[in-house]
């Protein structure tokens, strides 16, 4: 008779421990019930692991899955587990009716993420069991301190429990007790406790490895044959001697009073189900762990080819119950040995679950790669063209990352991914997407719609307004809906040519200030609400205009008070930066008929791509995150960011957050945006270029000119968007990528300790001009005809050692003569922001990069304070500083203050200014005298005199 069915003659039952989809729809299963007698199986992330990562079984199951809609790795997991259990229990389901719902089970594991996790567990467990509706499953849980108190729940609760990952017999003893416990309570309750069934899940093989390798080094260490004899005697025994052990006790615990009362309303007892039975050891039987541990109402659970072998050579007896007292006497020598059971058995536990879990780390990136494959260009393409020392580095982060959970972590909120501080309290923007009210926002949208407005202007600074910006340059205005502008400067001209290019009495202002108390927003909004108020009336002013802003704001008390036609609150745990995803950026969207249930869409397919179901080897932000970090670490710190046409003002956003989020302690990532791109000799060897384009914009100069880069050892990140529609995929990967390379850099990526600093100077010479009519007197360290030059006492000495005299030429020389291999130098230009402004400092900038090889930032204030100030003030001391300054041809009064938008913006700058020289930064200010453009020609003129 085959050995393996006849086991059932013995009183035990043989689980196969084995599934793929293939196996149980060509009948294969269905075979071995019939062939062996096989009455159940079990699965684990492993099994499925190698089931769904090293063929293309699965991959028909995953692009249908996927027609259907996407969805995280996870749930595709166990859409795909879901069915295989469910085919697999039908298959089984006579066995399970023969048997009287003795065998014929099904095993699904909870994640083994949850390991450490009760409740967790127990909601999971719950959910599972609902969703593959099958009376013959059992729901896997595992025998850790946080698993006991699941298991007498979930038992309660009417579900069949297999405890895995057993070791111990004291462990063992707790869970049949809390096998008992969940039955009383079921019963207590009303339940039935004859359809429930469980087994223990009773580990064998990976104790004597790791027994046998203990005794192997003490084997070594002996000088006594006959203690070397006694040693080599217990290898290959223990693990069987404890399983029968532990055989005893379950004797012992289904047996007596408690249980008897039990068992007279139907209830079955636990069995112990034998696993790990694979031999590891080559010199030991290949059915040892089948033959040694047959016994009456036991499970043993085999992979396929040791039921292949039992079924070839296997020998049948009722092994389980002999030579009890010699399995005490192996234990018994083992302690006498110095080696400690219980200690091998905890650290089972925990390689146990490690192991599960890197298993599950494997399958879902095996999940995540095919989703991916299948979604195709859905979801934007990244390339990593990194150096070979740069790309091992990566390539050792990202284990590190696996290996720690920490990309778990981070979607758990824990700090500890960071510093530490308080960065638990800023990761809103992780699961913003998912939470949008699309309905609200398209309501809305139709509002906004009918009132036939003609423009809209966003009145906000930094996170507020650049994420707007972006959507306001990329998307074509929308019919029936206001065309969308976006003012941040405090510059007269620039708020005066913001008046002049809308019609006030058709526009609506959406007032974006994260606390309501930013200087800027706020006298943008004292003023255009002034205008409008004279346009259509007091009365009717406070209709056109929306206020975003975090609840209880000093801006929701004034959008309250002026009757704002709607308040949108934002999220408290969403920094300014990484708001673009909530409604500080939704709410501009929809103002202009962006569709953002289309946006929402396509952005979410990037947060399931970078959600925590996905390793970091297969998960683009983290990917790009690892590399940015870990580049700036090895001197590659100017991320230099090349957008395309159609997109071309995400650099502007990607700045900001990326300055903003990283340059502190002396430390981050300098983002250069609006560098066009050049030769190579051009560049140091302090570059991240990042080249950002969507499918389908090709530029054969920029290609060459980029391959080139990478030739010649640059790191060189190549992402390619399907659309301009996807562009909320590309907010999303650099928000995960920052984060991440913060904590890579060990800095908090959520706080800008340094941007305030700038805020106080500003506060206290604007203050001083409400007192007194002026600001504060200044003394230039030289005058000239063409402009006043400032600096303090430090930087005018430096710079007159290195031959500043009375001209601003030979000033601005020994200002270059100050910047050095790997700084950058950035021209902050405090003047209107306009197309003949940004050319001129765009032809500036790049002549000190072809000239001095370095890095360049062409800023304009005092919109960058909101941005990249932070990482000039509080990043690395790599920076060269020319701030340009002017005096306004015409000044605009703001309602209600002394200060005008002059005088505010004047105060700005010089606050930045002394901000900046306090820090020891090397620092210049020129302010120009007399017409803006001339001086601006004699300023370029004089700086490219300077380079030469």
């Amino acid at each position: 008779m085959n050995p393996v069915k006849a086991l059932e003659n013995h009183g035990q039952a043989v689980w196969l421990d084995f599934l793929a989809r293939g196996f149980v729809a060509k009948g294969d299963l269905k075979k071995l019930i019939d062939i062996d007698g096989v009455k159940g199986v079990t699965s684990n992330p492993s099994i499925f692991e190698k089931a769904i990562g090293s063929s293309d079984e699965y991959d028909g199951a995953i692009g249908n899955a996927l027609k259907k809609g996407d969805r995280p790795i996870a749930d595709l997991f166990e859409h795909l587990a879901v069915e295989d259990i469910q085919h697999a229990a039908d298959v089984l389901r006579p066995v399970y009716d023969e048997f009287k719902g003795n065998d014929g089970f099904v095993s699904l594991e909870v994640s083994p993420y949850l390991a450490t996790d009760t409740k967790g567990t127990i909601t999971e467990a719950m959910r599972l069991w609902k969703d593959v509706h099958r009376r013959n499953l059992m729901v896997k849980v595992p025998g850790t301190p946080e698993g006991l108190p699941a298991i007498e729940k979930l038992t309660g609760k009417g579900l069949n429990i297999n405890i895995t990952l057993l070791f111990s017999r004291k462990v063992y003893i707790e869970v049949a007790r809390a096998y008992i416990a969940g039955l009383e309570k079921l019963v207590a309750d009303g339940g039935d406790p004859s359809h429930i069934a469980s087994v223990a899940s009773f580990f064998v093989s990976r104790i004597d490895s790791a027994v046998d390798k203990q005794l192997d080094e003490r084997i070594a260490r002996a000088n006594d044959p006959q203690e070397k004899e006694r040693l080599a005697a217990l290898k290959g025994k223990v693990a069987i001697a404890n399983a029968k052990l532990a055989y005893q006790e379950y004797k012992d615990l289904f047996s007596g009073a408690r249980w008897e009362k039990l068992a007279a309303k139907g209830a079955k007892p636990q069995r112990l189900l034998w696993a790990s039975t694979g031999t590891k050891n080559k010199d030991y039987s290949d059915v040892l762990y089948v033959e040694e541990l047959i016994g009456a109402n036991t499970v043993n659970t085999v992979p396929p080819a040791t039921l292949d072998a039992f079924r070839d050579h296997g020998k049948l007896r009722d092994s389980l119950e002999e030579n009890v007292d010699d399995a005490r006497r192996v234990l018994a020598e083992l302690e006498k040995s110095g080696i400690s059971l219980d200690a091998i058995t905890e650290e089972l536990v925990k390689d146990g679950v490690k192991l599960f879990a890197d298993a599950a780390d494997k399958l879902y990136g095996a999940v995540a790669h095919k989703r991916a494959t299948v979604l195709g260009s859905a979801i934007g393409s990244q390339k990593l063209a990194l150096s070979p020392g740069l790309e091992k580095a990566v390539e050792k982060s990202t284990e590190e990352w696996r290996a720690a959970a920490k990309i778990r972590k981070l979607w758990r909120k824990d700090k500890s991914v960071w510093t530490n501080d308080d960065e638990n309290k800023w990761l809103g923007w992780l699961d913003s997407p998912a939470r949008t009210d699309i309905a609200d926002y398209q309501d809305y949208a139709t509002r906004v719609k009918g009132q036939n407005f003609s423009d809209a202007v966003v009145l906000g600074m930094g996170g507020s307004s650049l994420g707007p910006e972006v959507l306001a340059e990329t998307f074509p205005k929308k019919s029936g809906f206001p065309k969308l502008h976006v003012l941040d400067s405090t510059d007269p001209a620039q708020v005066r040519a913001m008046e002049n290019k809308v019609d006030l009495k058709r526009t609506v202002f959406i007032v974006s200030s994260k606390s309501g108390g930013t200087t800027e927003p706020n006298v943008m909004k004292d003023y255009f609400f002034a205008r409008v108020a004279k346009a259509i009336g007091t009365e009717a002013a406070g209709h056109r205009f929306i206020a975003v802003t975090d609840p209880g704001s000093s801006l929701e008390k004034v959008a309250q008070k002026q009757g704002f036609a709607r308040i949108f609150h934002g999220e408290p745990r969403i920094g300014g930066r990484y708001s673009v995803l909530s409604p500080f950026g939704l709410v501009p969207a929809a103002t202009a008929g962006i569709d953002v249930k289309s946006l929402i869409h396509h952005t979410l397919a990037m947060v399931r791509s970078c959600g925590a179901d996905v390793p970091p080897h297969e998960n683009p932000g983290v990917q790009l995150g690892l590399a940015m970090g870990l580049a700036g670490l090895e001197g590659h710190d100017k991320v230099t960011i090349f957008p395309s046409k159609k997109i071309a003002d995400f650099g502007a956003w990607a700045e900001q957050l990326i300055a903003e989020s990283t340059g502190k302690e002396g430390k981050g990532l300098v983002p250069v945006e609006g560098e066009t791109i050049g030769e190579v000799s051009a560049y140091g060897s302090d570059r991240f270029f990042i080249d950002l384009r969507t499918e389908g914009e090709n530029d054969q100069a920029h290609d060459a000119a980029l391959n080139e880069l990478e030739q010649a050892g640059h790191p060189v990140v190549r992402i390619v968007l399907k659309s301009i529609e996807h562009i909320g995929q590309e907010f999303y990967r650099f928000e995960m990528a920052t984060a991440v390379a913060g904590a890579i850099l060990g800095i908090n990526p959520f706080n800008q300790p340094d941007v305030e600093a700038a805020k106080v100077k500003t506060r206290e010479l604007t203050a001083a001009f409400e007192k007194s009519g002026r600001l504060p007197k200044e003394e230039p360290v030289v005058s000239t005809d063409e402009a006043d030059l400032y600096t303090d006492e430090a930087n005018a000495g430096e710079l007159r050692k290195a031959g500043a005299d009375g001209t601003l030429e030979s000033w601005l020389r020994a200002h270059f003569s100050r910047v050095h291999a790997e700084d950058y130098v950035a021209l902050l230009a405090y003047i209107e922001r306009n197309a003949e402004h940004i050319d001129t400092l765009q032809g500036a900038r790049l002549a000190v990069r072809d000239q001095r090889h370095v890095a360049t930032c062409a800023e304009f204030g005092p919109r960058f304070l909101h941005s990249t100030g932070q990482a000039y003030k509080g990043g690395p001391d790599s920076g060269v500083f020319l701030q340009i300054t002017a005096d306004d041809a015409r000044d605009l009064p703001v309602p209600g203050q002394k200060a005008s938008f002059g005088v505010i913006k004047a105060a700005q700058a010089r606050g930045d200014f002394d901000v900046l020289t306090e820090r020891g930064r090397r620092s210049l200010r020129v302010h120009l005298k007399g017409d803006l453009a001339s001086g601006l020609k004699t300023l370029d003129d004089a700086i490219r005199q300077a380079l030469n």
